[in-house]
């Protein structure tokens, strides 16, 4: 196991499901953890993180908004790497697509600044890649150069689709500019204990089949929901 010893990382976005997991990794592994949240000061957002093994000697917390630009320039400062998770979840078009977008520049702009920083890894989304209308037949290799089509999904006002089609083709586009070393990831619907005291949409989800509301899952977009 590889250790961060020495190391410092950030995490936006860190009282989400798959960041809170990201955190007690890392904390588990020695580095230093510069995080994310909305509001520190909010009990319920950063609880769970607080209490995590290693929180009270190597966790920082940090207010920052996806829409303010600059905002995350002091949460990267210094950091070896950068974990950028932190993503609005609406269906309204105008509320999603473009803090999805606008948010990630903000944060890669930030890191563009900052020379310590060896690599940004993306939490995208299959939504990204998976609408795009082209057969998916046994013989069809998805690779990375598949891409969910914008276009295709306003006409099905799939919005939270395009907001991460849209936010990860930004990404691309400004790592390539700033020659920074960018990885992307693209999960599907990820579930499993919680560390977070509330419901993220995928654990919502598995909630509703228990419940036997399966239905609603099954016409509800929300299979590739992180």
């Amino acid at each position: 196991m590889s250790t961060g010893a020495g190391k410092t990382v950030c995490v936006t976005g860190a009282s989400g499901y798959i960041a809170s997991w990201l955190v007690k990794l890392l904390l588990s592994r020695g580095y230093t953890v510069k995080a994310s949240v909305r509001d520190p000061n909010d009990p319920r957002k950063t609880e769970h993180l607080r209490a995590l093994d290693g929180a009270s000697e190597r966790l920082q917390l940090f207010k920052a908004n996806l829409l303010e630009e600059g905002s995350f320039d002091s949460v990267v400062q210094g950091c070896d790497g950068v974990f950028h998770t932190a993503s609005p979840f609406y269906h309204d078009q105008k509320e999603l697509i473009d803090p999805a977008v606008k948010g990630t520049l903000n944060v890669l702009n930030s890191c563009a600044k900052t020379p310590s920083i060896k690599r940004v890894v993306l939490t995208s989304s299959i939504a990204a890649v998976a609408y795009n209308g082209k057969p998916r037949t046994p013989e069809v290799v998805v690779d990375e150069t598949w891409f969910s089509n914008p276009d295709f999904c306003r006409e099905t006002k799939l919005w939270y689709v395009v907001s991460k089609t849209l936010a990860e083709d930004a990404a691309w586009k400004l790592a390539k500019e700033k020659g920074m070393d960018l990885v992307a990831i693209n999960p599907a619907m990820v579930i499993g204990p919680l560390l977070q005291p509330t419901l993220n949409t995928s654990a919502a989800a598995v909630l509703s089949i228990m419940k036997g509301n399966a239905l609603s899952l099954l016409t509800h977009h929300n299979q590739h929901i992180i």
